[in-house]
């Protein structure tokens, strides 16, 4: 099972950015599925963005297109980032990263096809 730990969270004004960072305890190989994922308070769990390790294909949910981008460091395979532009106040939530395997060759962003998690980091956006 890898440990993960995320990090980069903290308060910005409303267009402000934060980049995230997630720091995995092992490499991850290619044929993986990495991804953000959100919970604010009272709500459920939501994907944000996923990449598919040792390719070029990521996926991002519709409310954060053209305002994040998920990426991995490809020298390492241990570095997940999530850069966050145009930061709203309703992209406050924690922020957690996973690991899971891919479905059918792609991956997904429901919180149920991953499985080891980190403990996550606050993101705080004012308007």
């Amino acid at each position: 099972q890898v440990q993960l730990a995320e990090s980069g969270g903290g308060s910005v004004q409303a267009g402000g950015s934060l980049r995230l960072s997630c720091a995995a305890s092992e490499y991850i190989y290619s044929g993986k599925c990495m991804g953000w994922f959100r919970q604010a308070p009272g709500k459920e769990r939501e994907g944000v963005a996923a990449i598919y390790t040792g390719t070029t294909y990521t996926y991002s949910a519709d409310s954060v297109k053209g305002r994040f981008t998920i990426s991995l460091d490809n020298a390492k395979n241990t570095v997940l980032w999530l850069q966050m532009n145009s930061l709203k106040p309703e992209d406050t939530a924690m922020y957690y990263c996973a690991t899971g395997r891919t479905y059918g060759g792609h991956c997904g962003l429901a919180p149920s096809r991953y499985n080891d998690w980190g403990r996550g980091t606050q993101v705080t956006v004012s308007s």
